[in-house]
């Protein structure tokens, strides 16, 4: 879940000390102080009164200075915060309960002491089945480790590693391609982890604004952009679920060679092994590289596996650059980094709901599945908004599914099979209505731009006549007879009503539909004369109208003054946003129709003010 909208579900008291953060972090960067001044001073020029969006605005140019605190804080409580950041990182903690997050550190905590006694035996037992030179590296670090943390003895000062030697302890580690994984237990050889109070674990990360806790529902949320960031000082370069897209791609002699070097039993299958190297913290970056190759593989056969693997087996959406296997695994780093900023799902909402249902129905494990794999709680998790609220989009969840159950599917469906399955029946759910439904403010605007980055290839030319048609189709869906049929017996040559309401009882409402490229419509005098003829037109054939309509992507303030002003024109305004929030609030209530005198009251309908009407 994004920031701004973790932000709108919290109370003042529980945005403070994120908010304080943010505020001190301002005061350090006078180089941005104009871009901050901009946006503070549509908020009286104080943070704290500035709305949900802004504040995620100034935090996006603060980034890197909350990054850089962060690390700092974590690395002086690394030992005892490591397993709880561990858990906030997965694709699907950034939303939890105070108990699932409870129950998820026991369980954590729990499996780490009886790994941290296999490891033991692994190390100090010469018989144990291991690598020798693989003991030898484990005792390089478990040395310098124990040095690092003891030294302060000799100066009767209290043990504990710097934040410098964390740095040379982290570069000895990679230099000796230790996992993560392998790194902790190792460090915890030396420094036993004590087992923590959630309580005041998550007190502890609202007040550095790593987390924030609603008191009232008992949940606890870590927005995407920080998760982000947590992972990436953790060493993580992509999200697991893009890391378990790449790892199943590989071939089984590949898998089983990862897993061999890091001590993953050979015996686990091979969906075990792949959980197992992500839980692990194999760097990404090294796995491609070096990883997955036998000794003695030359640099130029790894080169043009990586190319061919990059560019065919994985089935990216475009042609990713570079010349060498560093650059092409780089860039492929950034694709996956773009992808999960990116709100785009490729298919609309309903799209990825029916998909949900019908895979579901087709796959009864998959509920199971999905829960499992990433951690959320709940019964039935098959909901395109919780999905969505973590982040999880259509190819998220079909990349947890087998490629024979997929192809199952595909058949079961009529889906086509050549090509890519997955592509495919992503595309087999892409419900243009609804796509372009969910794009109806950008309709409005006439943004091509965003359109055509939504998957949404139209014509210019096409806009207006598809924006009349698609509020045509809202007003439909909130329960209004838009009554085609009159609408041709009452139109002539010279005047063309958008659409008409049919209220019975020869009662009218008139609908005008008006798009502009600029944002804020402002031609009142001339839809003030369209719409006065249009409401003659109507009398002349025995109906009274009771109210005209005029929806646009946006309203000037002085179009919204002379609209008030003028009483004979009797005409309501509705910005395009106002509109189709209304219609999903609407769908989330589940009633038959939307009472027409509700748009009867305002000159400049308001969204929250309907909703709030309706759900009493």
């Amino acid at each position: 879940m994004k920031l701004a909208k973790v932000l709108d579900g919290l109370n003042s008291l529980e945005k403070n000390s994120f908010i304080k953060i943010i505020d001190n972090l301002i005061s350090d960067l006078p180089k941005k102080a104009k871009q901050i001044e901009k946006i503070l001073n549509e908020n009286e020029g104080v943070l704290k009164n500035a709305d949900n969006v802004n504040i995620s605005k100034i935090f996006n140019i603060v980034e890197s200075q909350f990054s850089e605190k962060i690390k700092i804080e974590l690395s002086n409580e690394k030992a005892h915060l490591d397993i709880i950041i561990d858990i906030i990182i997965r694709d699907g903690n950034c939303i939890m309960s105070h108990d699932w997050l409870t129950r998820l550190y026991e369980k954590q905590y729990k499996n780490l002491n009886k790994k941290l006694s296999n490891f033991k035996k692994l190390i100090d037992n010469e018989k144990a089945d291991v690598d020798e030179q693989r003991r030898r590296d484990y005792r390089i670090f478990k040395s310098c480790v124990n040095m690092a943390y003891h030294n302060d003895e000799f100066f009767n000062r209290e043990c504990k590693i710097t934040i410098d030697e964390q740095t040379i302890l982290n570069t000895l580690s990679n230099g000796l391609d230790l996992s993560h994984e392998e790194n902790r237990l190792i460090t915890c050889m030396v420094i036993t982890p004590k087992k923590l109070n959630v309580d005041d674990v998550v007190r502890e990360l609202k007040d550095l604004g790593v987390l924030f806790y609603n008191k009232k529902s008992m949940q606890i949320y870590i927005p995407d952009e920080i998760v982000r960031i947590l992972r990436i000082l953790r060493g993580k370069k992509v999200a697991d679920k893009y890391y378990r897209r790449v790892l199943k791609q590989l071939k089984d002699p590949m898998i089983n060679l990862l897993a061999r070097k890091h001590n993953i039993h050979h015996k686990l299958s091979r969906d075990e092994k792949i959980k197992s190297i992500i839980h692990e913290g194999l760097d990404f970056e090294k796995v491609l590289i070096s990883g997955i190759f036998k000794d003695g593989t030359s640099l130029t056969e790894r080169k043009v596996f990586i190319a061919k693997f990059i560019e065919k087996d994985l089935n990216l959406e475009k042609k990713l650059k570079g010349a060498t296997a560093s650059e092409k695994i780089q860039h492929l780093i950034s694709y996956f980094d773009e992808l999960e900023l990116d709100e785009k799902i490729s298919i609309s909402i309903d799209g990825y709901d029916k998909l949900l249902f019908d895979f579901g129905t087709s796959l009864s494990k998959l509920n199971r599945m999905v829960k499992e794999k990433f951690q959320i709680q709940g019964d039935n998790v098959l909901n395109s908004e919780l999905l969505l609220n973590y982040n999880i989009k259509p190819r998220d969840i079909l990349d947890l599914i087998d490629e024979n159950d997929i192809m199952k599917f595909c058949n079961r469906m009529g889906i086509k099979t050549r090509g890519n399955d997955i592509t495919n029946i992503i595309e087999a759910y892409k419900d243009a209505e609804n796509l372009f439904l969910e794009n109806y403010a950008n309709v409005a605007n006439r943004d091509l731009k965003s359109l055509k980055e939504n998957d949404i290839i139209i014509k210019e030319a096409d806009l207006g006549s598809k924006f009349e048609s698609l509020t045509g189709k809202i007003f439909n869906k909130l329960g209004f007879n838009v009554d085609s049929t009159l609408l041709k017996g009452l139109n002539t040559k010279k005047d063309k009503i958008d659409l008409l309401i049919n209220l019975g009882n020869q009662e009218l409402i008139i609908i005008e539909c008006k798009t502009s490229k600029d944002g804020n419509y402002n031609k009142f005098s001339s839809v003030s004369r369209q719409i006065k003829s249009y409401q003659q037109l109507a009398e002349k054939n025995g109906f009274r109208v009771i109210k005209s309509l005029l929806v646009a992507g946006e309203f000037s303030d002085d179009f919204v003054s002379e609209c008030e002003i003028d009483y004979d024109l009797n005409l309501s305004l509705i910005t395009a946003p106002t509109l189709i929030g209304i219609l999903n609030g609407f769908k989330k209530l589940k009633k038959e129709s939307l009472p027409y005198k509700l748009l009867l009251r305002d000159v400049l309908i308001n969204e929250d003010r309907i909703l709030k009407a309706i759900s009493r």
